[in-house]
């Protein structure tokens, strides 16, 4: 099932998965599925992963097990044509119909292909080749490798152009800074519906790790959080959640599109948040 059409009937709720990095995870991710499964999100993505293999795996099994549309991450770095084709078709094969097209993370010691130099041409490439709702990725604050936020949103309106029928941010922690990319995007014509990535944050190690990969800003408010409850594990995960909450309440107030919860596999977070706004969500 493509989800575009979610869009024009509700304030879209989905969540986000990531595969494990060998067969031995397997059972792993597919016991927080059947939890997180239950919290019903509008569809679940699953990141890329392990060429591709456990992705498009995951992503059938969320489809046809639990019976809820799912989202394939595909990167094109490392990846020529003839790999996108062959991705495609599988995930075709498999009754995956949304793809989320990235350049994805350079890799130290491995060398790009080069046939896809962003991600605008890959997305290009895959709306030639296939029937897919086709997403992109957006930067809040900024990519990390843009001049500066001007020079994103140009970036990100090619994305637009060449296919991409609605966007997921990266995750932030100031919803001030999530308004002010959504006016740019609206000045350049951008006019697909945004999602905003929410990220709970359960203790400070991931935060570190957050800020060091996306240069997110951390408001003095979550600064204070992480300072008072980093050395009490649930108080932090607590705290986190309802960061989290708040985040969402003023977004839905106003009026965003959609809601990414970055779930990080943990049931217990996504379904404390599902439950906590499923009543201000816009049916």
């Amino acid at each position: 099932m493509k989800i575009g059409g979610l869009f024009k009937q509700k304030t879209v709720f989905s969540f986000e998965i990531f595969p494990p990095k060998s067969e031995a995870g397997i059972d792993t991710i597919y016991g927080a599925l059947e939890e997180i499964g239950t919290s019903a999100p509008d569809f679940i993505s699953v990141t890329y992963g392990a060429g591709g293999v456990y992705t498009a795996q995951i992503a059938e099994t969320v489809e046809k097990r639990y019976g809820i549309p799912s989202v394939a991450h595909l990167t094109c770095m490392y990846s020529g044509r003839d790999d996108v084709l062959r991705l495609t078709k599988d995930l075709k094969a498999k009754g995956i119909d949304n793809v989320l097209a990235l350049r994805g993370d350079a890799v130290a010691g491995a060398e790009a292909k080069g046939e896809f130099k962003y991600a605008s041409d890959v997305i290009e490439f895959i709306k030639s080749v296939g029937d897919f709702h086709i997403i992109g990725a957006c930067y809040p604050e900024g990519h990390a490798e843009a001049k500066d936020t001007v020079e994103d949103v140009r970036n990100l309106k090619r994305k637009v152009d060449a296919g991409a029928e609605h966007l997921i941010s990266q995750l932030f922690f100031d919803n001030d800074s999530f308004y002010a990319f959504l006016e740019r995007a609206r000045l350049v014509g951008i006019d697909v519906p945004v999602q905003a990535g929410i990220m709970p944050v359960t203790n400070k190690k991931q935060i570190e790790r957050m800020v060091a990969l996306c240069g997110v800003r951390l408001p003095k408010k979550f600064l204070k959080i992480m300072e008072r409850y980093e050395h009490r594990p649930e108080a932090m995960r607590d705290a986190g959640i309802a960061y989290a909450i708040d985040q969402i309440v003023d977004l839905t107030a106003r009026g965003v599109d959609g809601i990414h919860l970055y779930t990080m596999n943990q049931p217990y977070v996504a379904r404390k948040i599902k439950d906590a706004v499923s009543n201000i969500i816009t049916n």
